[in-house]
């Protein structure tokens, strides 16, 4: 068996991911359980994003992926030292996102790999990586903060929608 990339991501009704000052406080007007959600984190063998959030004080208990119910490998795609965040439950990676994808689709053990934050999913999806996508809608507007996607002068991608679900949408990215 192996896996592939999915994009998976949590965003407002008009398209951002975080609030200024990386603000999540909205997450909590979330549209609630979702199949969808929990077939793609059952299907997830690791997880990749940056590492923007990881400081001294980061708390990767309070923040392991989909609320701490999944088990399983957490890479971190930065150019930051590791030392200075270290944590023995994540593995630090950097270099072209073409051999980063790779070492952590290698270490999702033949499951799917998720890419999640403000910069790894695009730059993934810019390479030619990214297989489906998963958007989760929160019925809120934040009016600022850090859009989903945002990569001007690139071919246009075609989505295929694969299934729905009240504010959550899975597709297919055609290659």
């Amino acid at each position: 068996m192996t896996g592939i990339v999915v994009w998976h991501m949590t965003l407002s009704l008009d398209g951002y991911i975080a609030g200024p000052d990386d603000n999540l406080n909205w997450y909590a007007a979330s549209s609630g359980p979702s199949e969808i959600g929990d077939e793609v984190a059952r299907a997830a063998g690791a997880f990749l994003t940056g590492g923007r959030l990881i400081t001294e004080d980061f708390d990767f208990d309070r923040s392991r992926p989909y609320g701490g119910d999944w088990d399983g490998r957490t890479f971190i795609y930065t150019h930051k030292d590791p030392a200075s965040a270290p944590h023995p439950d994540l593995t630090y990676l950097s270099g072209d996102i073409r051999d980063v994808a790779a070492a952590a689709l290698a270490g999702a053990g033949g499951k799917n790999l998720i890419v999640s934050g403000g910069t790894v999913p695009g730059l993934c999806l810019d390479a030619g990586l990214v297989d489906e996508v998963v958007l989760h809608y929160v019925p809120a507007l934040l009016g600022d903060g850090i859009p989903v996607y945002r990569s001007p002068g690139l071919a246009y991608t075609q989505l295929e929608l694969l299934r729905t679900e009240s504010l959550n949408l899975w597709f297919r990215v055609k290659k």
